[in-house]
């Protein structure tokens, strides 16, 4: 009776796994959808806990799974209510990283158990060749197949995250050599050759397969690190996906390795969202992904020589009258950027978009699908400001409305919206789509100084005609203009 009804509970989680999904596909219904899985994994977690039996034996310990449950939950709580807007991408990457640490220790607690229980059964076997026979079953290869991929997978996944949380908080630099991607093949070859070994030898000898199993994790560790350390700062949103899709990966060979309907089914889900998303990512920046692996795009040095072709001079704007510019405007187009949400300005640049809207003003949002630290930042950023998400553009739609829009005020967007991308076949990004915010009458730049974006490279944009620079912190730039304006 106890697994029929753990079957149904598995059932509904997986069921809520792909209807949430569905609805984190539209703003409108992501906060929904998100509670709706979170409602869904919450009932497999506790149909688990109290249904699941092993030999026809319930779990024990119950005291150690719900003091885990309750300090992880603690956490999770305290570090999302905490989190700034422009941290979220930290968080994402590191809570990332702590699920593929998940898969690698069940990885590591499975092979140990399986190597015990081989050792248990088997010991009592005089006939060697009946022993070998058993100890090289299919049953058990197979299961020492997805194990493997479960640690490497979560290894990569793990050690790639936290060094992308190093990189986005600054604590972590670009760092290449020549010959890396070279050692990064071999290094990748070796873990591969290591547990082929692993799954040959398996059984013959447990002692040895145990050492070869704990070096393909450290290599694994080692291969994460190698796999993110040189690549760009512009090119985290995609290495962000690309690990997520990783850990949705491992989590499913732990749905595998449980028989668990619904780890396999969120496992699967992760993964394909996050493969999907990624080629999404790679598509906006018109890179493929092998370009985005080892290009090292974004990286500094490269970045910074690129940068050095003479721009000319840009023109400065005072506050009174970027104010009357937008207040006399029939159409304006906010484009937010990272420059937004390290300001904490998502609220003052709403008031601003009700104040204009209050002089008979239009405004829309141009959205780029790579602005800010991770996909959809700065969806999540102005969703928590309240902006009503018919206001949020697309780039495509957001490039057929510029032509007829009066002014366009940048809020620390800087590589989305490049002209280099189009104009200059020797920039590194050159081919990305961005938005074509030139094409407005007027372009209006709110940012700290005139220092290059993420991407290390000088916009062009900040030197044409139509486009005056308006300095300053976005959040008190915003509550100055909001005052301005009233008086216009």
């Amino acid at each position: 009776m106890g697994s029929s009804i753990l079957s149904i509970i598995y059932l509904i989680g997986s069921v809520t796994f792909i209807l949430g999904l569905k609805m984190l596909s539209k703003p409108d219904t992501a906060r929904k959808g998100n509670l709706v899985a979170a409602a869904g994994m919450s009932l497999a977690i506790l149909g688990t806990i109290f249904l699941y039996r092993v030999n026809d034996a319930p779990l024990h310990n119950y005291g150690w799974i719900f003091t885990g449950l309750v300090i992880g939950g603690v956490i999770g709580v305290l570090s999302a209510k905490k989190v700034k807007m422009t941290a979220m991408p930290e968080m994402v990457s590191m809570f990332n990283g702590m699920g593929g640490a998940c898969a690698a220790l069940i990885s590591i607690v499975e092979f140990d158990h399986l190597i015990k229980l081989i050792k248990n059964l088997y010991a009592p076997v005089s006939d060697d060749h009946l022993a070998l026979q058993l100890l090289e079953s299919s049953a058990s290869k197979g299961m020492v197949i997805i194990i493997l991929l479960s640690l490497i997978i979560g290894a990569v996944s793990c050690a790639g995250s936290i060094v992308a949380w190093g990189k986005l908080t600054g604590k972590v630099k670009d760092f290449s050599f020549n010959g890396q991607h070279f050692l990064n093949m071999g290094v990748l070859a070796l873990i591969v050759g290591l547990s082929v070994w692993l799954v040959c030898i398996f059984g013959i000898s447990p002692g040895t397969g145990l050492i070869v199993f704990y070096v393909v994790f450290l290599l694994a560790l080692f291969y994460g690190v190698l796999f993110v350390l040189p690549i760009g700062g512009a090119d985290m949103p995609v290495v962000i996906s690309l690990l997520n899709s990783f850990t949705g990966v491992a989590a499913a060979c732990g749905g595998f390795l449980y028989s668990n309907p619904v780890m396999l089914t969120g496992g699967i889900l992760v993964g394909s969202a996050g493969t999907i998303l990624t080629i999404l990512m790679c598509k906006a920046m018109n890179r493929s992904l092998k370009n985005v692996l080892i290009g090292s795009f974004g990286g500094g040095a490269a970045g910074a020589a690129a940068s050095g072709k003479e721009q000319g001079n840009y023109k400065e704007i005072s506050l009174n009258d970027a104010a009357v510019v937008l207040a006399y405007a029939n159409k304006v187009i906010i484009v937010p950027g990272y420059g937004l949400a390290v300001a904490q300005a998502q609220h003052a640049c709403h008031e601003l978009e009700k104040q204009l809207e209050e002089k008979g003003v239009e405004v829309k949002y141009a959205i780029h699908p790579v602005a800010g630290r991770m996909p959809g930042h700065m969806n999540v950023l102005l969703a928590e400001a309240d902006v009503p998400y018919e206001k949020l553009l697309e780039m495509e739609d957001a490039n057929a409305e510029f032509p007829t829009t009066d002014a366009v005020l940048i809020l620390g967007a800087n590589d989305v919206v490049n002209p280099a991308a189009k104009n200059d076949p020797a920039s590194p990004i050159y081919g990305m789509p961005i938005l074509e915010v030139e094409n407005a009458k007027v372009v209006i730049v709110n940012k700290r100084s005139m220092k290059p974006g993420y991407a290390g490279i000088e916009n062009d944009l900040f030197f044409q005609p139509k486009t005056s620079m308006l300095f300053g912190d976005a959040k008190k730039v915003l509550q100055e203009l909001l005052s301005a304006i009233k008086e216009v």
